[in-house]
């Protein structure tokens, strides 16, 4: 998650709640919404020179994001879907 200082955060709190508000509830909309908005805010951060080490470094925080959204939100719902569900059959034995 963003280790930032909470001070910092407040910031950009209305600005994320007002954003988010604008994009659509569909499903089949919303992934092209969410990656135009994150390339946008990318493309305006970098600029038009992006070098190489701006490229690692963009990919980097992409890369973890995913991981940190996947450790902290996806992992532990996959978790409790197991207890509720029960596990796969293969991956029990």
């Amino acid at each position: 998650m963003p280790y930032i200082q909470s001070e910092e955060r407040e910031q950009y709190h209305e600005l994320i709640v007002s954003l988010a508000q604008k994009i659509p509830v569909d499903r089949m909309a919303r992934p092209g919404h969410l990656n135009y908005i994150v390339t946008q805010l990318l493309h305006t951060v970098y600029g038009k020179q992006m070098r190489y080490a701006d490229h690692n470094e963009a990919i980097g925080v992409l890369h973890c994001i995913a991981e940190e959204f996947y450790r902290r939100k996806t992992a532990p719902y996959e978790d409790l879907k197991i207890n509720e569900e029960g596990d796969v059959e293969f991956l029990r034995k």
